[in-house]
């Protein structure tokens, strides 16, 4: 068995009571005493601190000096525009595998000298392993294991972290920012995984304690565990990898075309040449037989991940199944996302749910289930 890591924040965690649990090969914090309800309310209502230490950073730098050249050898790798990013800014995209499926979904930013990643911790290590294949020799990669990896979300986030430096207020939704604070240099990305306004923030492990520590002394911030995290995600309507979409689900499936950049389609000045864009660049043009959906059960019930779906309370065909689900604090009532047959996906569709042997109504929803709050240019 693997041995389970822990980040450079364990034991502020321990000290701070949090449950902590395996999770893709680290231990966890789950939830802390205030408990998951609370944690998630305090998110949408003020800040949640977040460790996300686990996930992956991987920097990429060019030998020959020029980043257009391993920006356009990451794009043989993701169906976004990578060589026209800004610098300074990131964008949302996948890596895409032979057949169209998704093999990761990451961040990717323009560090003007480099591209900096971010990828999920369950696919850290085949995401690794996939780059050191693809890339070309002119790309030189660097997993970074002296960086810790933290969240600040909610309404109030940008009030928190403009206290280090008034450069934060200027920041909008998907800029990044290199700065020194308290003498040592965090990478900000003005991005987060809950709908909320927020920033991820790249620490060095030796200083991450102290400043999540100042952090956590502003009576607006609480530490928040996986449980709250995954329900804020649910609630925005994020995908979850393994869950709503893995290896086997392509873009268009998933909802996700409108990461892939007009100029990676069909007609677009780059179009195609990249990993399943025949599978892909089809489905985009003339749609998918299935399709991710939210989805509200009439009762209380909720509808967890497996529960297949039916178009009638008789019928033995499954037209989908449900990948997410859960209770929404802030929506205050069960919510699900799942996939459906294309032709049931229209919105308030009536479906129907097998729970522990019998059949219970539901509809078709859009996604999000709660307003998105990202802090975007006028």
């Amino acid at each position: 068995m693997a041995e389970i890591i822990q980040t450079a924040l364990y034991e502020l965690h321990i000290s701070l009571g949090a449950k902590m649990v395996p999770f893709a090969g680290y231990e966890m914090p789950v939830q802390y005493t205030t408990g998951v309800m609370k944690e998630h309310i305090h998110t949408r209502n003020k800040v949640g601190l977040f460790d996300v230490s686990h996930m992956g950073q991987i920097i990429i730098r060019p030998k020959n000096g020029n980043l257009s050249d391993i920006a356009a050898s990451l794009e043989k790798l993701i169906p976004i525009d990578i060589i026209d990013l800004p610098k300074y800014q990131q964008r949302y995209g996948f890596f895409t595998n032979n057949h169209g499926g998704i093999i990761d979904d990451l961040m990717v930013s323009n560090q003007g000298d480099h591209l900096f990643l971010v990828v999920n911790a369950g696919c850290k290590k085949t995401d690794i392993e996939h780059l050191r294949e693809n890339l070309g020799e002119n790309c030189k990669l660097e997993v970074l294991e002296n960086r810790s990896l933290i969240a600040l979300q909610g309404p109030k986030a940008e009030k928190v972290l403009s206290e280090f430096s008034n450069q934060i207020i200027n920041m909008n939704f998907m800029d990044t920012l290199k700065i020194q604070l308290q003498g040592f240099e965090v990478w900000i990305s003005r991005s987060g995984y809950t709908g909320e306004d927020g920033f991820e923030i790249s620490i060095p492990n030796e200083n991450v304690n102290e400043f999540t520590e100042h952090l956590l002394n502003n009576e607006d911030v609480l530490p928040i565990g996986l449980g709250a995290r995954d329900s804020l995600r649910l609630e925005a309507g994020l995908c979850l990898y393994g869950h709503d979409i893995d290896q086997n689900s392509s873009p268009t499936e998933a909802g996700l075309n409108w990461a892939i950049s007009k100029k990676r389609r069909n007609n677009g000045i780059r179009c195609g040449n990249f990993l399943g864009s025949k599978r892909i660049l089809n489905e985009i043009s003339n749609g998918a037989d299935i399709k991710r959906v939210g989805i509200v059960p009439t009762g209380r019930a909720p509808m967890r991940e497996g529960v297949k779906l039916f178009k009638d309370s008789n019928d033995t065909r499954p037209i989908g199944r449900v990948t997410s689900g859960g209770f929404g604090p802030t929506v205050e009532k069960a919510i699900s996302m799942g996939y459906l047959e294309t032709s049931y996906t229209k919105v308030n569709t009536k479906i129907f749910a097998e729970i522990r042997g019998k059949r219970m109504e539901a509809v078709v929803t859009s996604l999000p289930f709660t307003k998105l709050n990202f802090k975007r240019s006028n």
